[in-house]
């Protein structure tokens, strides 16, 4: 089980994890912040937990060039 959790608030647009897991994120035409695809939001964490493992290479590197460092990846 893959776990991403995303503080969205603190999200600053800059679109690197749209580019490295265009699968799990997308930019909000909205307000221009990252969106965490199927999540559930609890107090302004995005959590999406995914049997898929295949995406742990892509949101882990997601997260590593995420420059706010808002991104948050566990494997359970």
């Amino acid at each position: 089980m893959v776990i991403i959790t995303l503080q969205r608030k603190k999200c600053i647009g800059c679109n690197y994890c749209v580019e490295l897991a265009p699968k799990q994120f997308q930019m909000s035409k909205k307000d221009g912040k990252a969106v965490l695809l199927h999540s559930n939001d609890k107090k302004g964490f995005f959590t999406l937990k995914s049997p898929d493992i295949s995406i742990l290479e892509n949101v882990t590197k997601a997260k590593e060039s995420c420059p706010v460092k808002i991104i948050s990846v566990k494997l359970k």
